[in-house]
Formats: structure tokens, C-alpha cells, sequence
């Protein structure tokens, strides 16, 4: 009897503590902030806001998806400042809290007997941006849009890496202004980009002009911007000011009379045309939209941010909640960081590893850098493959597979252009994706490198980090192929894109061993992947095993796919493949074997540990596989590997200790990765190696925390494979074949365990350290 009273009892504490929801990782500040660096995220849809209260007046910076300018920086629209008159943040009530539960910011102030809300949000479904103010007496509202791009401005020196021309040899660079002004009773303001881009100066300094009326160009014509208004205000004129190191200016609405509910709509639109009229008849249309779905708009936003929190979480030591404790803070800021990538689910652009859609004044990343808030370091529309896949691998067990789209729809639009460069420089079909790649496909022209050889490769940057690393487009094919796996989704329209990159690396690897010899395989029927690279790390490799692992298992699966994907034709093209490529090869410390980045290299340039990528992300080696010891050799003896290990940033290690069942390692490194970021928002990480918020420092945490607590194998699932025994935990998680998991775990022992649908749970595998 007793015994069954303390079952209860246990189950009792469990079910009050994940009846307390996602709320009890709301972030809540009892202070106003001194500047932007002190932001607090906000967003929907594709939009992001930092939203912060300095000296009673309500700032916030608006992003969106997709926002790139002629040179290819990732702009933001402009900066809302609201003043309430009189003034409740004036006095010290105050409160600030991101509500997790329906993904808006509420902030509360008290003046005297003067009280004030303002409920800050975005429509997850509609590009619109919400405002509701309320107050117990009549208050008059000052709701002002303010611009550093009211002029043009020079981008000069290290301000440069902010869009694509980087180090390039120019200094004639500048961001344009912005087109703002009055329309009635609201402020419209947009950017127009030109007819000639860096799309066009890239196009020319890579030869490939020729075919340049076939390529995708998503730069010409771009034009983004938006609508300011709100019932009961009228424009009061312009202002002029400083904010930290940068001039603006200013648009100005007032209230027409005091009232107690004020409300702002900004209505935001983003359309590539060459003319300006169509841009605005597409943001007349989100605005008709929008108020016609004006009492539902709330209602449903709030349901998608519910229906997110329902379906995925980790929740740690949960009946004891204690924001000073490493465990109880890691799974807060997992949840925290989640709510980050629920703010581009549906963008035209992918979420970017350098910032999101939260980037603020760069001098609080490094004071040396005073540029404007536009600024992020490593590009706008630049995308970079490796901290890119950390951003979205835990979409997958996440169950966000919605919010991948953006990155499968950034290669698939670049698909046409990747193709034209194996054809103009080497005449051969398949798509050569490079490491850093631009919307449109192409090199980075400053990392391609404007003082090159007169004989060098034209499809080759003269790049000691970049040559040869074309492999990192397969991780992205990985996950197009695990959406179907995990989810169902149909898959058709990515099996070209696949394809095509298997293809280039059979056709061109074949190519130019016939540039060096009568042979286009060696002697066992293999190709020769030479010149190739292990990441950024192991240049000039032979046989590089990342490269293999990936050509490996991305062929596997497709083979594995049904014949519905893949015609008679095309799986016997890719079992031919198969056999064409070469096995892993192997090395020996101390006379144990490990694993190694290749054959063999010719120096060392970043320090990736590339000998784990056939632990993570292609699942050769690890817990319950063959070969699990020489993995584990090579943790313990590679020099290389010591030396590299790290949780800073794009940093892996977490994720390969825990695909290797160290536990220890595991959480130490997670931990480091999800502990509070030192900044006032837990997970504005960084900058590591990229810049503040560090997209791919939260996403690998994710990752990490995620493999400790169930890893897969097609139809294997192992719980809790690397977890810590003495932290409590409920997780809900995704696996393979529409399956979902939920247990809790309590001192140790699991006391529920949901598995959906049911007949999968003759498939799990408990791991739980004794």
C-alpha cells in the first residue's frame, strides 16, 4: 500500500510539473534594458523582432526572411520606436516576458496609478506585424519609424562582410536608401533593388556569361518594405537622431485623441518586380487581407505556437525547476532557442546560421565594429553549407519538418545554376555546390578570389579553406530524404536535385583522373577523389572519408527508396555508382585502429574533427554497429582530436560523444553549448566563429541533447543512450515512420513511456546508464 501511495505520489509531481507547459520557460525581466544588445526575440511566419523597453520607450528592429539588397546583405526594414504619453514605463513596475505559449512579447508598466500592457506579435500566417496597447486611463501614443537608410551610405573595409563582397578589392561599395514617406494616415517604406546586382558582377568574374539568361537571379528587382498605421494616429513629421553610432531618421504618427486601446498594424511585403506599383498592389492585398481576418488573427496565431509546443519538447529536471542549475537551464534553453526557429517557419529564405532573424548593433558583438544594424558578419544572402546543416538536422526529431523547407528550397532554386558551371568549365553534367554558396549558386566572388592564377581552374576558388569542398551539399540531401522517412512527405521533387549532386562528383572525379592519366578509376574499379577535401580541415585529401561516407550513404538510400522514385534506368545508373565508390579507409594509433579524415592530406587548415562524419551525420559508426571500438580509439588517441575538441560554436564534439555513448563527454559539452549565453537572452549565443545570435552553436546544442536522449537507426530506436542517470527528464521526440516518443524519466527510473503508433515499441531499445 505504501508503495503504491508513493507511485502515485511520483506521478502526481510528474503531471502538475508538465501541466505547467512551456510557460515555465518564459523568459521575464523585471528591468528595462540599456540598449539593444539587451533585446528579447519576437516572430511568426518569417518575420523577427528584437523588442527591448530604454528609458520608458518600447524599441524594437524588424527582419524578415529573404530582405537582400544589391549587394546581397540581408537588410532590415527599419526600427519602431512607440512613446506613450503620460509615460507608465516611467515609474518602476515593470515587466517584460516572452510568452512561449503563444510567441508574443507582453510588457507591463505602472506609474503612479497609471497602468499600461503592450502585447507585441506577429501573425504566423500573414506577413503583419501587431501592436495592442492598453491602459486604464486615456494615454496619447507616439509610434515612430525610424531609418538609417533614409540616405546612402558607404560600406567600407570589415563593414563589407555584411553582404557578398567581403575582402573584395573594391571600395566603391554602398547600401542605397530606402524609399520612405507618408501615405495618409501611414508610413510606407520600401527598397528597390536596381537592374545590375552582385549577381551580375559575380556572373562575370566566374565566366560564366554565356549562359547568364538561363540562371536564376533572385537580386534583380528585389523590392521589400511595408506599411506603418494604426486607427486614431495621423503623421506628425519627421525627426532626426542618433542611436549608438548611427544617424537616422525618423517618421513620426501621433494619436488624433488619448484613448485606452490603441492598436499599430505594420504590414510587410517582399516581391521580386521591376515595377514599384506591383509591389504595392501585393502589400494593398496583405493589408485587405489581414483586416479581414482581424478577430481571428490572434486566435490562430496563437493556436500554431500551441500546436508547436505540443509537439516536441525536452523538458529537464521539470518538478524542480531552478534557472541556476546547468540541467534545468540547458532544457530551458533548448526550448528557448526552438522558439528562434519557429520564427522563420515559413520564409522564402533559409534561417541564417550568422544571426537569424535576430541580429542587432553590432558593436555589442565586438565594439570594434560600428557599423550600422544591418551589419552580421560572414553575409546575408551567403549561405555556408557546414553551419547551415546545424541550423536544421534537429528539425528532424523536433518534428519541424515544415520548417525545412526554406533550405530545400534554397538549393533547389540554385539546382539550374550548379548544373551551368559543370558545363562551362569542364563539360560534364551534375551540379557542383560549393561550401559557400550564394542564393543564386555560386561562389562567393570574394572567396572565389579576384586575384587568381591566369591558368587556374575557372570553376575551382583560389581559396585555401574552400578547394574542392563540394561534399557538404549531401548533408542537405540527407535530410531531404529523412522528411520522407520520419514524416511520409513525398519526396519527387527532390530525387533531380539528389541526382544531379551524385553525379557530379561520379562524372567529374572520373574527369580529371583522365586529365592525369589513361585511367578514369584506379585499379580496384574506384574512383580517385583527388584533389579533394575533408571540410575546411584535411585540404588536398585523398579519399577524403567524409566525401566517401556521404557518396555511401546518400546512394544507399536511394537505392532503399521505392520504385515509384526511381525508374529501371536510374537505380541501375546509381548501383553502378555504388560500386564506383571507394570503401572508408582506416588508420592506426598505437597499434589500435581508427578512424581518419582520408587516405591522406597535405596540410591542416581549420579544425573540424572530420574523422567522426561517418559517426555524424552519416550514422556508419556508433552505438550498436560494427566498428563502434575504432570509433572509440580514435576519441581517446587522435592527437588531432583532442586538440580540436570543443563546444564552442559550429563545434560537433557533443554530438559525436553522444552518437558514441559517452555520456560524461555527452553532457559536458552539451551543457556548455546550452548554458546561458552570458548576453540578457539566454540564447543569444556567440559570436564563435560567425557572429551573435550563433545559429549553428544553438543548433548543434539541439542536436547533441537530442542524440543523449534517443538515437535511430532506420527502424532502431535507442532511448536514452547517453544520458546522465541522475536528471529527471520528459522529452517528446520524433523518429522514423511517422513515429512519435514520449517518456518521462524520474531518479532514474522511467515511469512512462508513450510510444505512437504502438506496435513501435517492440523496435526500443532501452540504453539507461545502471
Amino acid at each position: 500500500m505504501k508503495k503504491l501511495l508513493l507511485l502515485c505520489f511520483l506521478y502526481c509531481n510528474i503531471a502538475l510539473a508538465q501541466n505547467k507547459g512551456i510557460e515555465q520557460y518564459n523568459e521575464v525581466w523585471a528591468s528595462q534594458s540599456q540598449n539593444s544588445g539587451q533585446s528579447m526575440p519576437c516572430g511568426g511566419g518569417d518575420i523577427g523582432l528584437n523588442a527591448w523597453v530604454e528609458k520608458g520607450e518600447l524599441l524594437f528592429y524588424i527582419a524578415r526572411s529573404g530582405t537582400f539588397d544589391e549587394n546581397n546583405a540581408m537588410l532590415k526594414p527599419g526600427r519602431v520606436r512607440i512613446k506613450l504619453l503620460p509615460n507608465p514605463f516611467a515609474g518602476n513596475d515593470f515587466k517584460q516576458e516572452l510568452k512561449l505559449q503563444n510567441g508574443s512579447v507582453l510588457i507591463n508598466g505602472k506609474n503612479g496609478d497609471l497602468k499600461a500592457e503592450i502585447k507585441l506579435w506577429v501573425d504566423v500566417y500573414r506577413p503583419v506585424i501587431h501592436v495592442n496597447i492598453n491602459s486604464n486611463k486615456a494615454i496619447k501614443t507616439e509610434a515612430i519609424f525610424e531609418s538609417w537608410r533614409y540616405r546612402d551610405r558607404d560600406v567600407k573595409g570589415l563593414e563589407k562582410n555584411e553582404g557578398s563582397w567581403k575582402f573584395a578589392p573594391r571600395n566603391d561599395v554602398k547600401t542605397l536608401k530606402d524609399n520612405i514617406d507618408f501615405k495618409g494616415n501611414a508610413i510606407m517604406f520600401y527598397h528597390h533593388n536596381l537592374d545590375s546586382t552582385i549577381f551580375d558582377v559575380t556572373v562575370k568574374q566566374q565566366g560564366m556569361d554565356a549562359v547568364k539568361d538561363q540562371m536564376y537571379n533572385p537580386l534583380k528587382n528585389l523590392t521589400f518594405g511595408g506599411l506603418m498605421q494604426g486607427k486614431n494616429l495621423k503623421p506628425a513629421g519627421t525627426t532626426k537622431g542618433q542611436y549608438l553610432n548611427t544617424d537616422f531618421e525618423g517618421w513620426k504618427l501621433k494619436s488624433i485623441k488619448p484613448v485606452t486601446n490603441q492598436d499599430i498594424e505594420i504590414y510587410l511585403n517582399t516581391l521580386q518586380t521591376s515595377s514599384v506599383n506591383e509591389w504595392q498592389q501585393g502589400l494593398e492585398k496583405v493589408i485587405k487581407e489581414s483586416e479581414s481576418n482581424t478577430k481571428s488573427a490572434w486566435q490562430k496565431t496563437a493556436g500554431w505556437w500551441k500546436q508547436y509546443w505540443d509537439r516536441s519538447f525536452i523538458c529537464i529536471n521539470p518538478t524542480k525547476p531552478d534557472n541556476d542549475t546547468t540541467a534545468w537551464q540547458t532544457g530551458k534553453n533548448y526550448q528557448l532557442f526552438r522558439y528562434m526557429l519557429g520564427c522563420n517557419a515559413y520564409g522564402h529564405a533559409p534561417t541564417k546560421f550568422n544571426g537569424g532573424l535576430f541580429t542587432y548593433d553590432p558593436v555589442f558583438v565586438n565594439p570594434q565594429y560600428a557599423f550600422t544594424p544591418d551589419f552580421r558578419n560572414w553575409g546575408g544572402g551567403l549561405m555556408t553549407a557546414q553551419n547551415q546543416r546545424l541550423v536544421y538536422f534537429p528539425m528532424l526529431k523536433s518534428g519541424d519538418i515544415d520548417l525545412m523547407k526554406p533550405e530545400f528550397d534554397f538549393y533547389l532554386r540554385s539546382l539550374k545554376n550548379a548544373e551551368l558551371r559543370s558545363k562551362v568549365y569542364w563539360n560534364h553534367n551534375g551540379a557542383c555546390f560549393t561550401e559557400q554558396v550564394e542564393n543564386f549558386g555560386l561562389p562567393n566572388s570574394a572567396e572565389y578570389t579576384w586575384k587568381r592564377p591566369a591558368d587556374f581552374d575557372k570553376g575551382l576558388e583560389y581559396n585555401a579553406w574552400l578547394e574542392y569542398t563540394w561534399d557538404t551539399v549531401f548533408e542537405f540531401c540527407l535530410m531531404m530524404m529523412e522528411t520522407e522517412r520520419y514524416k511520409g512527405d513525398d519526396i519527387h521533387q527532390y530525387i533531380p536535385f539528389i541526382e544531379s549532386c551524385l553525379t557530379f562528383f561520379d562524372e567529374h572525379y572520373q574527369y580529371l583522373s583522365r586529365k592525369r592519366s589513361a585511367k578514369a578509376l584506379d585499379g580496384n574499379g574506384h574512383l580517385v577523389l583527388y584533389p579533394g577535401s575533408s571540410a575546411e580541415t584535411f585540404k588536398m585529401a585523398y579519399n577524403s572519408n567524409s566525401t566517401i561516407a556521404a557518396l555511401q550513404t546518400i546512394t544507399k538510400r536511394m537505392l532503399a527508396l521505392t520504385d515509384s522514385y526511381l525508374s529501371k534506368e536510374e537505380r541501375s545508373k546509381l548501383e553502378g555508382f555504388l560500386k564506383r565508390i571507394p570503401p572508408i579507409t582506416f588508420g592506426e594509433i598505437n597499434g589500435h585502429k581508427t578512424l581518419t579524415p582520408a587516405k591522406s592530406w597535405e596540410r591542416v587548415n581549420n579544425e573540424e574533427n572530420t574523422q567522426f562524419y561517418p559517426v555524424f551525420p552519416w550514422g556508419i559508426f556508433g552505438l550498436g554497429k560494427p566498428g563502434l571500438d575504432t570509433a572509440l580509439n580514435t576519441w581517446k588517441l587522435d592527437t588531432l582530436v583532442a586538440k580540436f575538441r570543443s563546444g564552442i560554436g559550429w563545434k560537433q564534439d557533443n554530438i559525436f560523444a553522444a552518437r558514441l555513448g559517452l555520456t560524461d563527454e555527452a553532457a559536458k559539452l552539451t551543457t556548455f553549448k546550452l548554458k546561458n549565453s552570458g548576453r540578457r537572452f539566454p540564447t543569444f549565443w556567440g559570436p564563435g566563429f560567425d557572429w551573435t545570435p550563433d545559429h549553428n552553436w544553438g543548433g548543434s546544442g539541439m542536436i547533441g541533447l537530442q542524440e543523449m536522449l534517443m538515437q535511430v537507426d532506420d527502424k532502431k530506436i535507442l532511448l536514452f543512450p547517453a544520458w546522465p542517470k541522475d536528471w529527471d527528464v520528459h522529452f517528446k521526440l520524433h523518429a522514423p515512420y511517422n513515429t512519435t516518443v514520449e517518456a518521462t524519466l524520474k531518479d532514474g527510473k522511467m515511469v512512462n513511456l508513450k510510444v505512437l503508433p504502438e506496435d513501435r515499441r517492440k523496435d526500443i531499445t532501452m540504453m539507461l546508464a545502471q
